[in-house]
């Protein structure tokens, strides 16, 4: 018996695109993130990346359930001291909806380099239309 080892060459990356409205902002989330991760394909392995590229259209009409459009509140910080903002969920949602997704997303890819490398492979606009009409992406349903 022989062990298969997926080489880059073997990988195919695909482009997806996802409407995110009427979808629930966490299931949509991890969903997204495991076809970065490449889980849906056969030639899935834990050291590499086999991810596709997913593109996520009218990010504004994600649901949010409970109350977290209140209560939760996005952090940042520059590096001087007393340059802490905090920013609701329903301020940034009306603002920039694609933030939140992104962020959301980023929760669920792992925290290392190659994580950071998957998070480049996901587009979110905030409308129905995205320019991404050259690379022939197919619509992926959950």
């Amino acid at each position: 018996m022989s062990t298969h080892v997926t080489k880059p060459a073997d990988v195919v990356r695909r482009h997806y695109v996802v409407d995110a409205e009427g979808q629930v902002l966490g299931r949509l989330a991890s969903r997204v993130a495991s076809v970065l991760r490449g889980k849906n394909k056969v030639v899935f392995s834990t050291y590499m990346d086999a991810g596709d590229y997913v593109i996520i259209v009218n990010a504004a009409k994600v649901e949010i359930t409970g109350k977290k459009l209140d209560q939760h509140s996005y952090f940042s910080h520059s590096g001087y001291p007393g340059a802490a903002r905090y920013v609701q969920m329903r301020r940034l949602m009306e603002t920039a909806p694609d933030k939140v997704i992104r962020h959301a997303g980023k929760a669920m890819l792992r925290r290392n380099q190659s994580g950071r490398k998957m998070l480049k492979q996901i587009r979110v606009d905030a409308g129905p239309d995205h320019p991404h009409e050259a690379q022939q992406p197919e619509p992926l349903k959950f």
